[in-house]
């Protein structure tokens, strides 16, 4: 398991690593820890992680800038702060644990315990997008997002109510995160199977998607006979 730690006291760091090191032991593959917001983003979109301790209080900065910035990746939130007030909002943004400070070595494993059930029953589902715009960061909830068109590096969200937002991911990224129901229909296209409306055959040769919106996708060749058996 790689985990990493964002507290910007030393003790309390190193007693949150102490006693993750006691509790998982050989599952323990690495172990960081960070005291700042912008240091904690660059370690995980570098190097990625399976679980983030995070406090909400970093030098003055918000905790959870941390999970705005890097809310498209994949792993679990465990928040460990003394600002209980702020559990309702941490779990909105789906963390699995809040542990309030001070907190002891059971607590901890409780916690740890919890990442494992989840780790083993796979139940990890992304719920939210962040979209970057002018230096603000907008939170798209997955379920609002439609189709997915390729832009190069970046990727072009299409959501229910007829808007886009510019996705700093790209399409290939993008289809390692999102649920399954998002099915590769084309080399620059993701479509959420669950708005599948029609199959279409075109001239020359060429396939399209309909969907429950009215959006016609092109649906690549080596795709057809994968999107067809969703009709059967």
């Amino acid at each position: 398991m790689r985990i990493l730690i964002i507290e910007d006291e030393a003790r309390i760091a190193a007693r949150i690593e102490r006693f993750v090191r006691e509790i998982l032991g050989n599952e323990l593959t690495s172990l960081t820890s960070c005291d700042a917001v912008a240091s904690g983003i660059e370690h995980i979109r570098t190097h990625g992680i399976d679980l983030l301790f995070l406090d909400l209080n970093l030098n003055g900065q918000d905790g959870f800038e941390v999970l705005k910035n890097v809310i498209a990746e994949s792993f679990h939130t465990i928040i460990i702060s003394a600002y209980t007030d702020k559990a309702i909002t941490a779990f909105e943004y789906g963390v699995l644990d809040f542990i309030a400070k001070p907190f002891a070595s059971e607590r901890v494993g409780q916690a740890l315990d919890r990442v494992r059930l989840k780790s083993t029953s796979m139940q990890h589902p992304l719920k939210f997008l962040a979209v970057k715009t002018r230096g603000i960061v907008r939170l798209i909830q997955v379920d609002d997002v439609l189709f997915v068109q390729g832009s190069g590096v970046y990727s072009e969200l299409h959501l229910h109510n007829g808007t886009t937002a510019l996705h700093d991911k790209s399409l290939e990224k993008l289809e390692q995160l999102l649920p399954t129901s998002f099915e590769r229909i084309h080399k620059s296209y993701l479509a959420d199977s669950r708005y599948f409306a029609a199959l279409q055959i075109q001239s020359g040769g060429r396939y399209a998607l309909q969907l429950t919106s009215g959006h016609q996708l092109p649906i690549g060749r080596t795709r057809y006979e994968q999107i067809k058996r969703r009709f059967k």
